[in-house]
């Protein structure tokens, strides 16, 4: 492609909106416009690197079996009625309504549609089965930001898989685990997969997978020792090993004022982690439950919601007014009568401790387990914190990286088929619900998240497996000469099928630099006056800088060998025998 001819709208400076390094970038650099908040426009560059990855996706996918179709966008509301999801998703869920007032919703995702594809599966002979699609999803986001980071309209690819037991559920699962460390390898990206929490989509197991990047959203949580990762609404950890005390007498003390933990350790002189906090959550019903928690450390929404099998909110300060027993601010475990008391198994260690005394101004001083109070039940409740033990092999300590989620694995089980009543025959010739799988993956948001990893101060450092184009061509000042080789160099590069975007403007040297370090393609092949003395064209490396320079005659086998070698790793060459660039 010639620049001249190419719609490549590229700013010198950063949009005041954009918040990140993609959403400046992919704006810079011409690959996105805006067309309202948390919508964008694909512009020819950035389609070009969106169906890079999309390809690879495809790939993937069709090399373990899964076979591609395309749901619609808008789907009924009866559906989602039928499973339960329809109020359940919230304001998250577009919807609208025809002209004759039936409701609808622009898919957030498609586990209800893809399962009642599946009606027409009668015998477990036929199964397993993976379906997948790369689709268009819409999810109306309280505050769009970050681009197409956190946008309202999004590319993924959702699979589903359809089983008779869970063995091959447990099979494919595994799979579709290799696959999409495949798909992140291939993109050319550092990734971790970490265990995670299923949410409104459901299922008992599943994982997430996270390019690492300083700038992202999520935190995961990984051992220094052994391989267990988890993001941190599951991360399980385990306290160092405390000193044992002698209990002391129990005794209670004033506290006038103090009601924050920083000021009642200071009152009392003592470290934080000596106070246990006494946090009353109330569930649908109204039914009260205090969650026990060391001073220094924060309770887990995720993890509590597991712990009592029920969502639970927050008491709000407001609404002690309604409970005139509760004095807001000194609740303790001592004497707290008609709530049910869930601690986090950190407190067993934790002698002669500090907790609220039920009593405005005043705390009770040497506490201690099963003398003082008990427990109702005992749960990890608690994020899990750099320099914890790990939860998984009790030696190595835990360690944070920042990620952004980029996929998400499930087995859902039986949760939908059920709902919805999908069955097939099994081997005694009854019905059984279906065994289902779920996975995604954000194409739109691998894009982005690839610029988080791999960017500089100057612009995109693409990976040349997911650029947009291979190699930049840039002729450099006003001599014939270099201009005839320039065009000769870039027909041949066509003619060979090398991707190349050919800088041919007349524009100062120091113009077209710029702009080909801010575009980032992977190799920039340079042709100036230095060529007419040399018979070499200058390469350069975007991602290290570093300078080659290659005779005229070798050039095209140099960068044919360049962009083989890591565009399609050996183990996916062995697999693929012919792999398209662009599709």
């Amino acid at each position: 492609m010639r620049l001249s001819r190419m719609y490549l709208p590229t700013l010198k400076e950063d949009p005041a909106d954009a918040e990140i390094i993609s959403h400046k970038l992919m704006l810079r650099s011409g690959m996105i416009r805006k067309v309202t908040a948390g919508v964008y426009a694909y512009m020819p560059l950035g389609f070009r690197a969106l169906k890079k990855v999309e390809n690879i996706v495809r790939q993937e996918m069709d090399g373990i079996d899964a076979q591609e179709i395309l749901m619609p966008a808008l789907q009924p509301a009866e559906l989602w009625q039928i499973s339960g999801r329809w109020y359940a998703y919230g304001s998250e869920m577009m919807r609208l309504k025809d002209r004759h007032q039936r409701e609808f919703c622009l898919g957030p995702t498609h586990e209800e549609l893809v399962t009642t594809l599946a009606r027409e599966v009668r015998s477990y002979r036929d199964l397993p089965i993976i379906l997948y699609q790369i689709q268009v999803k819409f999810r109306d986001e309280i505050r769009p930001r970050f681009g197409v980071m956190r946008s309202r309209e999004f590319i993924m690819k959702d699979a589903y898989s359809f089983h008779a037991h869970r063995e091959s559920l447990a099979a494919v699962y595994a799979s579709m685990h290799q696959a999409y460390g495949r798909i992140v390898k291939r993109c050319g990206l550092n990734y971790r997969s970490v265990q995670a929490a299923g949410g409104l989509i459901g299922g008992a197991v599943s994982e997430e997978f996270h390019v690492l990047a300083e700038t992202g959203e999520d935190t995961i949580i990984f051992c220094s020792e052994c391989d267990y990762a988890a993001n941190l609404e599951l991360a399980a950890s385990r306290w160092h090993l405390l000193p044992n005390e002698e209990p002391q007498p129990l005794s209670k003390v004033e506290t006038p004022g103090k009601i924050a933990v920083s000021d009642v350790a200071k009152f009392l002189d003592v470290p934080s982690s000596k106070l246990v906090k006494t946090l009353l959550y109330k569930d649908k019903s109204g039914e009260l439950f205090g969650a026990l928690i060391p001073g220094h450390r924060s309770v887990n929404p995720a993890k509590l919601t597991l712990a009592l099998g029920r969502e639970v909110a927050l008491l709000d300060k407001n609404e002690f007014n309604i409970y005139p027993q509760l004095t807001y601010g000194y609740i303790g475990p001592i004497g707290l009568h008609g709530i049910k008391l869930i601690a986090d198994t950190s407190l067993k260690q934790l002698y002669n401790f500090i907790v609220g005394a039920n009593e405005s101004d005043h705390h009770y001083k040497n506490v201690n387990l099963e003398r003082d109070f008990t427990p109702d039940a005992w749960g990890d409740i608690i994020y899990a914190e750099e320099g914890d033990i790990c939860g998984q092999c009790g030696q190595g300590e835990l360690r944070k990286l920042r990620g952004i989620e980029i996929g998400h694995i499930f087995q859902l089980g039986t949760k939908y088929s059920e709902k919805m009543g999908i069955t097939f025959v099994d081997k005694t010739g009854k019905p059984k619900p279906f065994i289902m799988g779920c996975y995604g993956v954000g194409v739109s948001r691998l894009v982005a998240a690839a610029i988080e990893q791999k960017s500089d101060e100057r612009g995109i450092i693409w990976p040349i497996s997911i650029a947009p184009f291979h190699v930049h061509l840039i002729a450099v000042g006003k001599d014939e000469k270099v201009k005839e080789t320039a065009e000769e160099l870039y027909n041949n590069l066509l003619a060979e099928g090398v991707e190349i975007l050919y800088d041919d403007r007349s524009i100062s040297a120091g113009i077209k630099f710029a702009e080909a370090d801010l575009i980032g393609l992977p190799l920039q092949v340079i042709i100036g006056k230095k060529f007419l003395e040399t018979k070499k064209f200058e390469v350069k490396e975007r991602e290290n800088g570093e300078l080659t320079e290659v005779p005229f005659e070798s050039i095209i086998g140099w960068l044919k060998d360049k962009i083989h070698s890591e565009v399609t790793p050996k183990e996916t060459r062995a697999r693929w025998i012919k792999i398209a660039p662009f599709r």
